[in-house]
């Protein structure tokens, strides 16, 4: 069973992290839930993204940065990194509710006035809250994105 613990289990401050991997993890886990006190809170959520792909990505912007102009310069990975996943989020959010589905990333991206009103300011979506699932569609979106505009493709470092 995967996961970590910081845990004076359920004496003063308790955090028990664990990775369903099976039916010996499901029941171990259920043994955690039912002798836990009142007022704990048990969170179940979809695993974050997995550092391969976190490298992959970045290899794959650093790559179109390289080699792709937006609005004729060359933009750093960082500037890439910020287009790309604004890119991404609007082309999921579109998907989703074509096919009826919940937007994928409720509550997060959003474009506000600036603090003195002269411009826009976008509070984008950002990668580190990738869930696996979008992680991958993410790298595929790379993989798209790339292909139209020629970009060849190194491996990540």
């Amino acid at each position: 069973m995967e996961g970590t613990e910081d845990c004076g289990l359920y004496g003063g401050s308790s955090v028990i992290t664990r990775v369903i991997t099976g039916e010996v993890s499901r029941k171990a886990i259920c043994r955690h839930v039912l002798t836990a006190p009142e007022g704990h809170v048990v969170r179940i959520s979809e695993p974050t993204k997995r550092r391969i792909q976190e490298e992959r990505y970045h290899a794959m912007i650093g790559d179109i940065s390289k080699q792709v102009d937006f609005l004729g310069k060359k933009r750093d990975s960082e500037t890439w990194k910020r287009l790309l996943i604004d890119a991404y989020v609007r082309v999921a959010r579109e998907n989703a509710k074509a096919e009826g589905k919940q937007d994928p990333f409720a509550g997060q991206g959003e474009v506000v006035p600036s603090i003195d009103g002269t411009s826009v300011v976008q509070l984008g979506v950002q990668s580190r809250g990738f869930k696996v699932k979008q992680a991958s569609e993410f790298i595929e979106y790379l993989f798209a994105y790339g292909a139209e505009r020629g970009v060849i493709w190194s491996d990540p470092e």
